[in-house]
């Protein structure tokens, strides 16, 4: 993990990295996001006295952690530049600003627009220092960390690893086993689906 904090800058283009992201095909495992985010989290955003904290699901929300909002929520009120709008939705990413005890509320950036969560709503969001391949889909990061390992091979799969080598966009470094790599190369994931389509559009 140190590879995230540290290890990046003996690339010769460091300075221009903006994002850099792990994405791992599964939530569950050592190295899935769950796992991950927490050893993530210790390593650059540590427990300090000067940062407000909040416990939710076995789960630590700190000010400064990498966010990222889990479902659509096209009621949430933010501003942005004195303007107001409504909506954070599913795969949106952002950090935490500042979490008040008082009011109960968790204030997050979004890309400049500012949103505050009740203590209630904490389970619309989740760490973000790791995400799966699936949330990664339709964003793309300057630098990608693709940790692979074995594991269920419905998660091995060739789609899952061209869409997670797909989202970087300067350098991409996989961590883990040569012959974990080939294996997702070679499973194309052939499944046979049932569907009732033809024979609905037989009756039209």
């Amino acid at each position: 993990m140190s590879l995230y904090k540290d290890g990046l800058k003996k690339f010769p283009d460091y300075e221009s990295f903006k994002s850099v992201q792990i994405i791992t095909p599964s939530k569950k495992g050592m190295v899935g996001t769950r796992e991950i985010n927490k050893m993530i989290q210790n390593l650059v955003n540590p427990e300090a006295s000067s940062k407000n904290e909040k416990v939710s699901g076995g789960n630590i929300f700190r000010e400064g952690d990498s966010i990222m909002q889990m479902k659509n929520n096209y009621d949430i009120e933010w501003e942005q530049s004195g303007e107001l709008g409504n909506g954070i939705f599913n795969g949106e990413m952002g950090k935490v600003t500042n979490i008040s005890n008082i009011t109960e509320t968790i204030e997050a950036d979004f890309d400049g627009k500012i949103a505050k969560y009740s203590f209630q709503e904490i389970d619309q969001i989740e760490l973000s220092y790791a995400i799966t391949v699936h949330k990664s889909q339709g964003s793309e990061f300057d630098v990608v960390i693709l940790p692979v390992v074995r594991s269920a091979p419905m998660l091995l799969t060739r789609n899952l690893l061209y869409t997670a080598i797909t989202r970087a966009k300067k350098l991409l470094i996989i961590v883990g086993s040569r012959d974990v790599i080939n294996f997702m190369i070679n499973n194309t994931d052939a499944k046979v689906r049932n569907t009732g389509l033809e024979f609905k559009l037989s009756e039209i």
